[in-house]
């Protein structure tokens, strides 16, 4: 075992100064420019920070980065998309809104995938009503293995 001070996550993007346009403007995160182009978005419920930085090759993650746990999943679609977010359908599960419906058949969460502008996937998920902040940790627990999210 390693003995820690400290811990974060981090992940990279084609273009900073989108990325602390979406994160800030559009997802209504605090960001934070970093030393060598980077910033750090502070999540909520969370003091962790997590680190953005610049990648001149970046390829995006075909998987989940940044996940969102929220309390109600159709309010959430509804903010990303007033915000002008596209909900991405991976493996046409998905219902109309763009939400893979998990809790209705014993599944996981009720999730659903966007990308940010370096093409990165993030989710919003949710337990239902009853899932709080600090039940994270078991919304995570419960995700769905998807392909490609």
């Amino acid at each position: 075992m390693i003995t820690t001070t400290a811990a974060f996550s981090g992940f990279s993007v084609d273009d900073t100064e989108a990325a602390t346009a979406f994160y800030r403007d559009r997802l209504g995160l605090t960001v934070t420019p970093s030393m060598m182009g980077n910033i750090e978005i502070t999540l909520p419920g969370s003091d962790a920070p997590v680190l953005i930085y610049p990648k001149a090759d970046h390829v995006p993650a075909t998987f989940t980065v940044l996940n969102f746990v929220v309390e109600d999943i159709d309010v959430a679609v509804a903010e990303l998309h007033d915000a002008g977010i596209e909900i991405e359908n991976y493996g046409g599960y998905a219902d109309e809104k763009g939400v893979m419906r998990g809790r209705s058949v014993n599944r996981g969460p009720d999730i659903a995938w966007f990308l940010d502008p370096a093409g990165n996937v993030l989710s919003v998920l949710s337990n239902g009503p009853a899932a709080a902040a600090d039940d994270a940790a078991a919304v995570v627990d419960a995700a769905p293995a998807v392909a490609g999210a």
